[in-house]
């Protein structure tokens, strides 16, 4: 196998780049609709929480069948954000990162609000006698104390985002050097029985996974011993 071939390095650098991006967006967004979600006990708490875990349930050729209908030129929304943005997301880099976002997003929202929601309302309650406002407390106390379910959500995050396939076929495709990623390669090589690049690209996946998963269980032991002591 050669894993200094033009082609494999070019796609893999696409795969982690999509993979970083969508990371790097979803940190802020994840984030924010853990503190809503922490703060909602509602209907609508309930509704935005279905909607945030629908990536979970939906096959992703059903997301990405509808993203791709969204966002196609022909289509209204998508006819606005290129005559005023210059912004065509189907078949397009830009995207693959806003449908690996929503894709990923249940990956990143629900362990922290599952950490915000198992802080004690003391720890709150105490900043605010010191005399820190809502934003200060939130910034300098709460987020230091969850900070291990963040690096989670940020690392399944991404790991998720490596191995999609669906998704990103559906809104993508296989441009090479703008949409496509290992997993379409993987398909692709196997398609046309070219079984050792398919082989260098899931050996790749698959050692990236693990580490991953070792990452992953290494912070939730971390993060549960912290909580026992």
């Amino acid at each position: 196998m050669n894993f200094l071939d033009s082609e494999f390095l070019q796609t893999m650098l696409l795969t982690f780049k999509l993979a970083f991006y969508t990371t790097l967006l979803l940190l802020p967004i994840g984030i924010a609709l853990a503190v809503l979600l922490d703060s909602l006990h509602s209907r609508l708490g309930i509704i935005l929480q279905a909607f945030i875990w629908m990536p979970l349930i939906l096959p992703p050729s059903v997301l990405g069948f509808y993203l791709l209908v969204f966002f196609n030129r022909n289509n209204p929304l998508g006819v606005f954000l290129l005559e005023h943005f210059s912004l065509q997301l189907a078949f397009s880099f830009a995207g693959l990162v806003v449908a690996s976002v929503i894709f990923s997003l249940p990956f990143m929202v629900n362990p922290i609000k599952n950490a915000l929601s198992s802080l004690p309302p003391s720890l709150k309650e105490a900043s605010y006698t010191l005399g820190k406002g809502r934003i200060s407390t939130f910034i300098f106390v709460l987020l230091p104390n969850i900070k291990s379910s963040i690096l989670l959500g940020c690392v399944t995050s991404f790991a998720h985002t490596i191995g999609e396939f669906g998704v990103v076929m559906m809104i993508g495709g296989s441009r090479a050097g703008e949409t496509k990623v290992a997993s379409i390669a993987i398909y692709e090589q196997v398609e046309t029985l070219n079984y050792t690049l398919a082989h260098q690209y899931a050996l790749t996946l698959f050692v990236v996974s693990f580490v991953s998963l070792c990452v992953i269980f290494a912070l939730a032991h971390r993060y549960a011993k912290a909580h026992i002591l």
